[in-house]
C-alpha cells in the first residue's frame, strides 16, 4: 500500500468528483519559510517524491491553486521548494500549513496488488462469510504494518492489521475488501 491520500480531510474538501475518485491527492505538507529567496520547506507524504520536479505544476489549499514548481532540493527529511512568483519569506509564507496535491491523473500505477490509501477508502469491510463489519474510515501506518480503520453502523471503530494473514481480498471496482478475522480481533 502506498501513503499518497488526502490526509484527514473531508469529501468536500479532497477534489472528490461525481464519481468517488479523487481528482486530486497530497504528497506533501508546506511547514516554513527557508532563507530569504522564497523557498518553503515541504514535508513529504508521499513514497514519489521523485515526481517533484523544476517546471512541474502543484496545487495547494482547499481551492488547489496552480504553482509551477521553479526549484527543489532535499534538505532534511523533506525538501525545499520554491514557486514561480514567490520571491521572499513574506509572500511564501502564505502557503505555510497548506497541503500540496498533484492531479491523481498524474500518480504513477502501482504493481499489481498495491494500492494508494484513496482507492481502498470508502471500502465495505466484510468478511469471507458475508457478515458486513462497516466502511474503511482511514489507514493507520504504524511502522510494522498498515491498520485498517473501520467504522460499524453503530459508529464504533473496529482496527485490523493489513496483513496478507487477515486481508484476504480486495475488490476495488465493487469497493469491498474481504478479511478472514482471527479469534478476538472482532469485537463480540
Amino acid at each position: 500500500m502506498s501513503d499518497i491520500d488526502s490526509p484527514g480531510r473531508s469529501e468536500a474538501s479532497t477534489g472528490l468528483p461525481v464519481s468517488g475518485k479523487p481528482a486530486f491527492v497530497a504528497i506533501g505538507k508546506l511547514t516554513r519559510p527557508h532563507g530569504i529567496h522564497g523557498e518553503i520547506f515541504l514535508e513529504i507524504l508521499t513514497d514519489f517524491p521523485e515526481r517533484l520536479k523544476p517546471g512541474g505544476l502543484v496545487y495547494t489549499g482547499d481551492q488547489y491553486y496552480p504553482h509551477v514548481i521553479t526549484s527543489l532540493r532535499s534538505h532534511k527529511k523533506g525538501l525545499i521548494v520554491a514557486f514561480d512568483g514567490y520571491h521572499d519569506p513574506e509572500t511564501v509564507g502564505k502557503l505555510r500549513n497548506q497541503f500540496v496535491f498533484v492531479q491523481s491523473k498524474n500518480i504513477p500505477p502501482l504493481p499489481v496488488g498495491e494500492y494508494y490509501h484513496h482507492e481502498l477508502l470508502g471500502s465495505r469491510i466484510m468478511t469471507l462469510d458475508e457478515q458486513e463489519l462497516g466502511e474503511l474510515i482511514q489507514i493507520l501506518q504504524t511502522g510494522a504494518n498498515d491498520v485498517l480503520v473501520v467504522q460499524t453502523p453503530s459508529k464504533t471503530e473496529i482496527l485490523i492489521p493489513y496483513i496478507d494473514e487477515i486481508v484476504r481480498k480486495i475488490d476495488l471496482e465493487n469497493g469491498v475488501i474481504l478479511i478472514d478475522p482471527i479469534p478476538g480481533l472482532l469485537p463480540d
